[in-house]
């Protein structure tokens, strides 16, 4: 029998507590508590908002997978059913050829490029049995089904194998099971009971429906489970949840063995936002979307999940779009020791969670001017900045800084920092306190927004050469209080006065409006080298927040929360590896907390 030298390499290590340098998976011996460890990485499952559909839409039928999928029909306004289709490549939406007739909830399977879209409600004429294949650039119409039906099931590997099944509206269900083989359609084995809901599968011989209504009675809703193998079905285990109208889609899910999700519809009294996912055996819960919504598209698996469009508890139509993911590396905050002056409304820089500055703030009517230095375990004073303010902003290392606007007493000023000492250099062009900023060092950095003496609220962007600033291309959104990370040429602005959400992204040219936090919010902290990977922190939502986002370049998805809820507070850093500090919390704050962009738990071996 191999031990566990064998397996690993190494032997089980004795140490006295918890073994900080430990892999993942190792086991280590913990003599002061006697017990066996070991180590494995924090994860989280949860929806990020993504990429919105390009036109408002609800019934619309998705296929594929999450970073390869296709989004078709639907109903763009009540009552008018589209033969749009969107071709999604994990990042971006793009029009390409319609179906050659409108449609809406139909029985769909397949891939991005290669799909059958069945049944359906067309107009004219209603219902139908229409069925259209599409081999990767455009839909051609085949044959017919026998039996026409709208908001069904499907599963097949491409356009050339799959079944539908199931099927219709209270007070009539459908139960016919109907096989293709790529060029026509045969009855095969019915349901156990005529019903309508959502499905899921991957070939003609595996494929599973769930939920929706079976019965022509009130509240028109069931947990039901039925898995088929190609020649029967067998009721598996209920959703948790009983519900309606959730997502038109029909590939979702590996197979009937595993993989399937259901998210959203409509269980009395309204709508939902629920996620469940199937294992094989059982469902699951999940963490809910961020917009409860029913009838929406849906495409991919279990594991990695695309909702788009539906309705929302209004019965408005949507675009919104957002991507699950289970069990992705999620990072951890670590409170370390205090400010030697707490502070609000104080500014930063600095490299990573080992390496910052903190600089100026204030306390009631008091203006500072203090600059400390964080080394990754206590902070130290150094030399003050020479004009005590507030509402400033900071960019670059914790050798080579800048400080510029604020109040009081000038707007406009900025202030070099060379690793010992700062020194006055050239003005703003545009005098403001609540500015944002970004920037390498402290001879490139980037100012944005704010609000000047007057309380205009700004969009001005300035950039700043080493020896002065220049006038660059505004902010699209006028605002103030807002998030900053990045650099002079790849930079994110997040949040505003009024906590909203809008992000806006800096490509050294110009500002591009892009997927909105998924809770708005204002004096947050921002930490991040580019505009492709940022972690906002804390701020006012209207109440002082300890809410996380994690920012990949194309959407937000929340995160582990701070340790201590608080606004108006000072960061730096990476998206992997920062620290903030400072701000309040109903009080001001001294506290600091590092954040790492992964995390590991430590368990106890138990028989």
């Amino acid at each position: 029998m191999a031990t566990y030298k064998d397996i690993v390499g190494t032997a089980v290590r004795n140490n006295a507590g918890n073994l900080t340098t430990a892999e993942k998976g190792q086991v280590w011996f913990d003599s002061t508590n006697v017990d066996f460890k070991y180590l494995f990485p924090a994860t989280s499952s949860a929806f990020r908002t993504a990429t919105n559909l390009p036109y408002n839409v609800t019934g619309a039928n998705g296929v594929g997978a999450q970073t390869a999928a296709l989004i078709f029909g639907g109903e763009g306004s009540p009552g008018a059913e589209v033969n749009t289709t969107n071709s999604y490549n994990g990042t971006t939406f793009t029009t390409v050829n319609s179906l050659n007739e409108v449609m809406q909830i139909g029985l769909n399977f397949g891939t991005s490029t290669s799909a059958i879209a069945s049944g359906g409600e067309r107009t004219p004429p209603g219902v139908s049995a229409k069925t259209e294949s599409w081999n990767g650039s455009s839909w051609t119409e085949t044959s017919d089904l026998n039996t026409a039906r709208r908001n069904g099931g499907g599963s097949g590997a491409d356009s050339t194998s799959g079944v539908v099944f199931g099927g219709g509206e209270h007070p009539s269900y459908n139960a016919n099971t109907e096989s293709w083989n790529g060029s026509s359609w045969t009855e095969t084995t019915d349901l156990p009971t005529a019903q309508a809901g959502s499905s899921a599968g991957d070939s003609a011989t595996a494929a599973l429906f769930f939920g929706g209504p079976l019965n022509p009675s009130p509240p028109y809703i069931s947990d039901v489970t039925i898995a088929y193998n190609g020649s029967a079905w067998t009721a598996v285990n209920s959703m948790n949840t009983s519900r309606r109208i959730g997502p038109r889609g029909s590939s979702v899910g590996a197979n009937s063995s595993g993989g399937a999700y259901y998210v959203g519809g409509l269980a009395p009294p309204g709508t939902v936002g629920n996620m469940e996912t199937w294992n094989g055996t059982s469902w699951t819960e999940q963490n809910d979307l961020n917009t409860a919504r029913y009838q929406t598209s849906a495409a991919g698996n279990s594991t990695a999940a695309l909702v788009s469009g539906g309705s929302n508890p209004g019965g408005s139509y949507l675009t919104a779009t957002e991507e699950f993911t289970a069990n992705a590396p999620v990072g951890a905050w670590a409170t370390g020791a205090d400010l030697n002056t707490a502070r609000e409304y104080l500014a930063g820089s600095g490299t990573d969670s080992e390496a910052a500055l903190a600089f100026a703030g204030s306390s009631g009517p008091t203006n500072y001017a203090q600059t400390e230095n964080w080394n990754g375990s206590a902070w130290t004073e150094l030399n003050d900045l020479n004009s005590g303010r507030n509402n400033l902003a900071g960019a670059g290392t914790e050798t080579s800084a800048l400080a510029y606007g604020g109040a009081p007493p000038t707007g406009g000023l900025t202030e070099s920092w060379n690793g010992s000492s700062w020194t006055e250099v050239s003005d703003l062009n545009t005098v403001r306190r609540q500015v944002s900023g970004a920037g390498t060092d402290n001879e490139a950095a980037l100012a944005f927004g704010g609000e000047n003496p007057g309380s205009a609220i700004l969009g001005v962007t300035e950039l700043w050469n080493g020896s002065s600033w220049t006038e660059v291309n505004d902010l699209n959104t006028t605002r103030r209080d807002a998030g900053g990370a990045g650099s002079e040429t790849s930079a994110l602005c997040f949040g505003n006065a009024g906590d909203t959400a809008i992000t806006e992204s800096w490509n050294g040219s110009n500002w591009t409006e892009v997927n909105d936090l998924n809770t708005g919010a204002n004096n947050l902290a921002g930490l991040g080298a580019n505009n492709t990977a940022v972690i906002a922190a804390g701020g006012s939502v209207p109440s002082v927040t300890a809410k996380t986002e994690d920012w990949n370049g194309v959407s937000w998805v929340e995160t582990t929360d701070m340790n201590t809820a608080r606004t108006q507070l000072g960061g730096r850093g990476t998206a992997t590896s920062g620290v903030v500090f400072g701000g309040s919390t109903g009080s001001v704050t001294g506290s600091t907390e590092e954040w790492s962009g992964s995390s590991s738990t430590i368990k106890v071996l138990t028989d």
